[in-house]
Order: structure tokens, then C-alpha cells, then sequence
């Protein structure tokens, strides 16, 4: 028995990504649609990060947790776009058993961090409206720093948990993953031994890693809202909101995706819905966000057209020197 499922364990030694099942001509076209997109992300995110890093006046806590989202949205596309656009020009849409795990284990890891890094821009807003007087003590530099860091490591020991688990099961039969990359649900379809131990610790690492930071950004948004209510002018509660609206918009967008992948019970939902699902968190989000921030911040436009302005007139200065 013993042998026989050692070579079973290797029998399985890459996946077919099953990807979007269209026509060829569909394939090319969801191809440019979604290299627009990727290109657009990439731009977007790394205009951010150049325009809160170089500016003088965005040198806040802020807009350095900001630059941390639009840095995590950049490495949480790189782990599955540039891979979703190679399958849909190719033939043979194959991906090994170890990069299987590889894309994985970072697509747990930088979603987990989105969501610590999510609530630690709400607790910035939180002291800022509710502490204002005692901000910049509160918010030092050092508690960013780590703040960012237990962001960017808080997923690490899931990740490691949940891939090496995951891996280690027998994959004796099909190998063929109804997704456009490997996600944990449908590669778990393909183990050949009963998975209810995994599915209760998916389901408890789920609900730690999307509800324990979500519930931080209730409590946070709550103590907000009840300040702003208290306000007595309104100019100061519209600016109040101003501030929080960009923030609020992207959780939505983030949390209210995931939510309908990950915490819903088993349904009769068709694959290819659950991958529409799939792409809004994992492709369209992190091309928003950018765009959220810019179009309702005042400070980033500005930014923007000054960091933009300068360099076009060091290009100009170089070319007529």
C-alpha cells in the first residue's frame, strides 16, 4: 500500500490550467483586454509609489502606507497575470507541480498581507480623526515601519502552512485546474483522500486572515464615524469623510470579492462565475486602486502633475543642453 502511494505522489507532476474556456479568437482578445489592464496596474501603482516617495508634501504616514499598498498590488499581480496571459496565447496552458506551489503559496501570502495592510491604513485614519492633537507622536516613524513590516511578514506562517499541507496530498488521478491559476479550491478538487481536516483548517486561517483585519476596520471606521458625527462644523466632517472615502472604496472592492470566494458555503455557482469573481480581486482591484487614490485625492493629483511637470522639463533641459 505503502509503494503504491509513493508512486501515486508521482504520478502528478504538473497541471493543466484550464484557464477561460472561449474560442481562439476570444483567447487573443481577453489577451490585449487583460495586457491593457496589466499595463494600466503597473503604471498606475508604480506612479504612486515614485510620487509618494519624491514629494515633499506627502511624506506622511498615509501616503506611506499607500506606497506599501500600491508596492503589495504590483507583487500580488506578478504572481499570476504575466502567467494568465502566457496561457492564453499558448497551446499548452502547463504549470509544474513546484511552481503550482510556488504561485500559491505567494498568492496566499500577499492576499493575507493586503488584508493586515488594509487595517493598518484604517487605524492611521482612526488616529488622525479621532487623535489629531497626538498624531504624529502616535503615528512615528518607527510604529510605520513595523506596522508595515507585520503587514508584509503577518502571512508568511499561513502560507507556509497551507501550500506545504496542500502539496503534500496524494494527486493520483486528473490534473487538470478549472481556474486561470492555482488557487486553493479547485487544486484541492483534484486530491484523491478525504480533505476535511484541510478544508477546517483553510476555513479557520480564512476566517482569521479576512475577518480578524476586517473587524479592525469596523471598530476603526466605527470610532470614525461617531467623531465625524460629533463635529460641529461641516466643513471639517466633509473633509473628515474626504479623507476616509478613497480607503473605504478600496475594501469594499477587496473584501467584498474575496468574501464571495472564500467564505461562502460550497454552491451550485459555475466555475466560470467563480473566475469572474477570481478577476475582479485579482486583476481589476489592483488596477483601481491607483485610480481611486488619484481621482479622489486632491494631494496625489497634484503630486502627480509635479513630479510629472519636473520630469518632462528635465527631459527638455538635457535635450537642448
Amino acid at each position: 500500500m505503502k509503494s503504491k502511494l509513493n508512486r501515486n505522489y508521482s504520478e502528478v507532476t504538473e497541471f493543466i490550467l484550464l484557464g477561460f474556456r472561449t474560442s481562439p479568437e476570444m483567447q487573443v482578445s481577453l489577451f490585449i483586454l487583460f495586457l491593457a489592464i496589466y499595463t494600466v496596474t503597473l503604471l498606475g501603482n508604480f506612479l504612486i509609489v515614485t510620487v509618494t516617495s519624491v514629494d515633499p508634501a506627502l511624506q506622511t504616514p498615509m501616503y506611506f502606507f499607500l506606497r506599501n499598498l500600491s508596492l503589495l498590488e504590483v507583487c500580488f499581480t506578478l504572481v499570476m497575470v504575466p502567467k494568465m496571459l502566457v496561457d492564453l496565447v499558448s497551446p499548452r496552458k502547463i504549470i509544474s507541480f513546484v511552481g503550482c506551489g510556488t504561485q500559491m503559496y505567494f498568492f496566499f501570502l500577499f492576499g493575507s498581507s493586503e488584508c493586515f495592510l488594509l487595517s493598518m491604513m484604517a487605524y492611521d485614519r482612526f488616529v488622525a480623526i479621532c487623535n489629531p492633537l497626538r498624531y504624529s507622536v502616535i503615528m512615528n516613524r518607527s510604529l510605520c515601519w513595523w506596522m508595515a513590516m507585520g503587514s508584509w511578514m503577518s502571512g508568511v506562517p499561513v502560507s507556509m502552512l497551507q501550500t506545504a499541507w496542500m502539496m503534500a496530498l496524494p494527486f493520483c488521478g486528473p490534473n487538470a485546474v478549472d481556474h486561470f491559476f492555482c488557487d486553493g479550491p479547485p487544486v484541492l478538487k483534484l486530491v484523491t483522500v478525504d480533505t476535511t481536516m484541510y478544508e477546517m483548517q483553510a476555513l479557520a486561517s480564512t476566517l482569521l486572515f479576512i475577518m480578524f483585519p476586517f473587524s479592525l476596520i469596523l471598530v476603526s471606521y466605527t470610532r470614525i464615524i461617531i467623531t465625524i458625527l460629533r463635529m460641529s462644523s461641516a466643513t471639517g466632517r466633509r473633509k473628515s469623510f474626504s479623507t476616509c472615502s478613497s480607503h473605504l472604496i478600496v475594501v469594499s472592492l477587496f473584501y467584498g470579492t474575496a468574501s464571495l470566494t472564500y467564505l461562502r458555503p460550497k454552491s451550485n455557482q459555475s466555475p466560470e462565475s467563480k473566475k469572474l469573481v477570481s478577476l475582479s480581486y485579482t486583476v481589476i482591484t489592483p488596477m483601481l486602486n491607483p485610480i481611486i487614490y488619484s481621482l479622489r485625492n486632491n494631494e496625489v493629483k497634484g503630486a502627480a502633475k509635479r513630479t510629472i511637470t519636473q520630469k518632462t522639463s528635465e527631459e527638455t533641459d538635457m535635450l537642448t543642453s
